[in-house]
């Protein structure tokens, strides 16, 4: 089965809003497909859901809560051993190469420019959610 660890635009667009990042976390929930994370992309993920915009339109602390909650179940949680330098530009998201590499996964789906300038780690493929649904679909 396909590992995949999804960055944190990935995890908040496809917890609230329908669209390609909604399709593979609804992939996920099917048990299609295996979501790796770290406790540094949960807490990460965590921060953002408190964010003023995102408080805005997902205006019930509940309902964050439960979406929190039920992305943790649903993950693979790895404690990377690894601390890689890859992301220059931004090191903040070398978490998501770590747990990546700790969790054995295929591929990270970001919409992150600094992650998908990289595009491969390692035999790990860094893509949208866009060119990650046209890949698994095109392989079925």
């Amino acid at each position: 089965m396909i590992r995949v660890v999804l960055d944190t635009n990935v995890l908040v667009s496809g917890t609230f809003w329908a669209g390609q990042s909604y399709q593979i976390i609804n992939l996920i929930e099917k048990e299609k497909l295996i979501f790796v994370t770290s406790p540094a992309i949960l807490e990460e993920y965590n921060a953002v859901m408190n964010y003023k915009e995102i408080k805005d339109k997902v205006d019930h602390h509940h309902e964050r809560s439960q979406a929190s909650l039920k992305l943790a179940q649903l993950g693979v949680l790895v404690y990377p051993t690894t601390n890689v330098k890859v992301v220059k530009e931004d090191p903040s998201d070398d978490k998501f190469i770590d747990a990546a590499l700790a969790g054995k996964a295929d591929y990270i789906v970001s919409q992150d420019k600094h992650l998908l300038k990289i595009k491969e780690h390692n035999g790990i493929k860094i893509i949208t959610p866009e060119e990650f649904l046209e890949t698994i679909n095109r392989n079925k």
